[in-house]
């Protein structure tokens, strides 16, 4: 099993520390990991989306905090968003390529989760039953 000072070790070397809570990738991780960045990202790996395409897609996350998360992305240069000057406005997002590799491997953690949910649940079972 490889400790949380073994992934860490050479990480003063980088100009940034996630760790460090003044630092600016800090904020980019969490609109990477938070609950539709991450998904967000996955959709767009699979190629460019409509505004509602994405969101129909990302089952669950309402207008707003699909904006404001695009945004988020879009300001990261993870994402690119083209407007086309159609009527109506046509507007479509896709990765950009640090974008797509960072999807990339958040892709891995996805399956990785979804390869697991059995033990998963099985754990979360065990953890009520012994607290019940």
């Amino acid at each position: 099993m490889t400790t949380t000072q073994e992934l860490t070790e050479g990480l003063d070397d980088l100009p940034y520390n996630v760790f460090a809570k003044a630092c600016p990738s800090r904020g980019t991780l969490e609109h990477v990991t938070g609950r539709w960045g991450g998904l967000a990202l996955g959709a767009l790996y699979e190629g460019s989306l409509r505004f509602n395409e994405l969101r129909r897609r990302v089952d669950g996350v309402s207008e707003k905090m699909l904006s404001q998360t695009l945004h988020a992305l879009e300001r990261d240069g993870l994402v690119h968003r083209e407007a086309q000057p159609t009527n109506p406005p046509r507007v479509d997002y896709e990765l950009t390529p640090l974008g797509h590799a960072v999807a990339e491997r958040l892709l891995a953690l996805i399956h990785c989760v979804e390869g697991s949910m059995d033990e998963v649940l099985a754990a979360r079972e065990r953890y009520d039953f012994a607290r019940a």
